[in-house]
């Protein structure tokens, strides 16, 4: 069952974000197996990262939401907000995307 977790980093906390980071991928790449999608989300300059979207594909609302505590974005303490969401797949195309990912 997909869901999808969205997160709002706190406020001045790109500094943090760019030195967790790199565990952050290391994360994601290790449980690519859950993952449908995830990436940062960017201000209208395309260059500041304001949180983090993830659609994961589990069972339950608690595997989801132990897939973002374990996140070490979240164990760093930078989302100020995460809502984690139900989503039913209407449509997703991710083979002609697959040119856009960016890790």
């Amino acid at each position: 069952m997909p869901y999808v977790i969205e997160t709002w980093d706190k406020a001045d906390s790109t500094d943090l974000r760019m030195r967790v980071r790199p565990d952050h991928i290391a994360f994601l790449k290790a449980n690519t197996e859950k993952l449908l999608g995830a990436g940062a989300k960017l201000s209208d300059d395309g260059e500041t990262m304001l949180g983090t979207i993830y659609i994961v594909d589990v069972e339950t609302r608690a595997e989801a939401e132990d897939f973002v505590a374990g996140d070490p974005f979240t164990r760093n303490g930078l989302p100020e907000r995460i809502t984690v969401t139900r989503w039913r797949k209407a449509f997703f195309n991710f083979e002609d995307n697959m040119h856009n990912l960016n890790l």
